[in-house]
């Protein structure tokens, strides 16, 4: 028998728990943000309204809308940003630069630009944290065809051949935009295709704890990376945020996802996982407002 979502959270005792062991206190200080592509456009501070419409705590705010076009390098835009946040109590986790899904870190030297805009946008805005992307053009694993990447796991979970040269110009730029992340008091989250392993070797190569992952479940959900183990293996200092969303399913938790939320959670508790927990997912088409609602409150009940 299929489950609808809301038996599948009683089926999995998420609702029991947060009912009976689940301090309240322990869910007003969890914090749950959303990118501004799902929460609608890039670079858009009036959205912000919408961000506390629905109950968000913060907003990932993009960086750029292309090369051409970095919005957040503007004093006046930062500052509406700033004003609109204040007036409406919403924080600024981070800011993306998932313009480097186009123009690489490992290929192109504008997108050391970008992530310095990123870091000092930030800073600005109060976030502690920025997004380096590497999907796409970006991606650090060797293509062997459109999409399709060579797996030398011959285990249950994957592991993908490194893009070696790439990884290498990656790990010497960010080394050169650790001196710059540690005065302005910013972390630099990677996110990427590769497995905790692969990165937890990156981050030993770049040698700063102000390089960190910036994880996310449905990502390595779809990628065959074993999600829990992963969590546990980066550890909390490790990881600087987390994003949530499933690819398979609007609705965090529906039957018909394929991300096991309630172990990726079960892992996050396991190692005291305290920082901002991301949305990357606008629900249904029509239904932004109640399906994020849901969404909150399927995140603030299981994590």
């Amino acid at each position: 028998m299929k489950l609808d979502r809301r038996q599948f959270i009683e089926a999995t005792g998420i609702a029991a728990a947060a009912c009976s062991g689940l301090r309240a206190a322990d869910q007003a200080s969890l914090r749950i943000g959303m990118c501004d592509w799902n929460l609608g456009k890039r670079c858009e501070p009036e959205d912000i309204r919408k961000a506390h419409q629905a109950g968000l705590a913060g907003i990932q705010v993009s960086v750029a809308l292309d090369a051409d076009k970095v919005p957040l390098r503007d004093p006046k835009v930062r500052e509406k940003y700033l004003s609109l946040g204040k007036e409406h109590r919403i924080a600024f986790n981070s800011v993306a630069a998932g313009l480097l899904n186009d123009i690489p870190l490992k290929s192109e030297p504008q997108a050391a630009v970008l992530a310095i805009d990123a870091l000092e946008a930030a800073a600005a805005l109060g976030a502690k944290n920025i997004l380096l992307a590497f999907f796409a053009a970006g991606d650090l694993r060797v293509s062997i065809g459109e999409d399709q990447y060579k797996n030398l796991s011959t285990g249950e979970f994957k592991s993908y051949e490194l893009d070696a040269p790439g990884v290498k110009r990656v790990t010497d730029v960010l080394k050169q935009l650790v001196p710059r992340a540690e005065g302005l008091g910013v972390v630099i989250g990677i996110e990427n295709t590769l497995t905790a392993e692969q990165n937890l070797e990156i981050l030993k190569k770049v040698g700063s704890p102000i390089v960190q992952i910036y994880y996310d479940v449905g990502n390595s959900t779809h990628y065959g990376y074993d999600v829990p183990a992963e969590i546990r293996k980066l550890g909390n200092r490790r990881i600087c945020e987390i994003h949530l969303k499933d690819w398979k399913a609007p609705l965090l938790g529906a039957p018909e996802g394929e991300v096991n939320f309630p172990e990726a959670a079960k892992a996050c508790r396991d190692i005291g996982f305290d920082k901002w927990y991301v949305l990357e997912t606008s629900g249904r088409k029509g239904k932004f407002l109640e399906d994020t609602k849901a969404n909150l409150e399927f995140t603030r009940k299981l994590f």
